[in-house]
């Protein structure tokens, strides 16, 4: 019972019935740009970056939080902790089309998967596709692919995908 009065008293902060104004959607914006150029480790690739890279975890991430903070005074199915589930539930709202939604997920499972794979191959965390081919391959393989390369194509077109599936919502369509 605590917790849900606690919870209530924030989501009044948290979500303002009115969404954000033009302002503190650049503000957000110059964030998230801010991170891409600040926060990617020195002599990372960002392509392979699982991450902070284009398409990489923080775009379907940021598309997430943004719908909820845009939304989520006037929606409360958009007030979860699940990022999948906001993107689900944003297109039943129509906020955000179907073929986006699915795309950012499928983007955000996937670096998910290879980071999980990266873990059990080398015992430690990575956000970066391995570059050593050993130790691609043995991630490659975790995953059911044939080979490092192929692990890396099916990376680089999914986050392409996921890159412009961001764009338009974080640039265009909740503007």
């Amino acid at each position: 019972d605590l917790g849900e009065r606690f919870i209530a008293l924030v989501d009044f902060y948290r979500y303002s019935t009115q969404g954000l104004d033009k302002a503190q959607i650049r503000e957000i914006r110059r964030i998230k740009a801010r991170v891409e150029s600040e926060r990617l480790p020195r002599g990372a690739d960002k392509s392979r970056h699982l991450k902070l890279g284009p398409g990489g975890l923080s775009d379907t991430e940021w598309v997430a939080q943004l719908i909820q903070l845009r939304f989520g005074g006037t929606q409360p199915k958009l007030r979860t902790t699940s990022t999948i589930e906001v993107l689900q539930r944003a297109t039943a709202l129509k906020i955000i089309p179907i073929g986006d939604a699915a795309t950012l997920s499928d983007s955000w499972r996937l670096a998910t998967q290879i980071r999980n794979a990266i873990m059990l191959v080398r015992s430690r965390p990575s956000d970066e596709i391995p570059r050593d081919a050993r130790a691609l391959l043995a991630v490659a393989q975790v995953l059911g692919f044939d080979s490092g390369a192929a692990l890396v194509d099916a990376w680089q077109r999914q986050r392409r995908r996921a890159r412009i599936a961001f764009a338009r919502p974080f640039f265009d369509a909740l503007a």
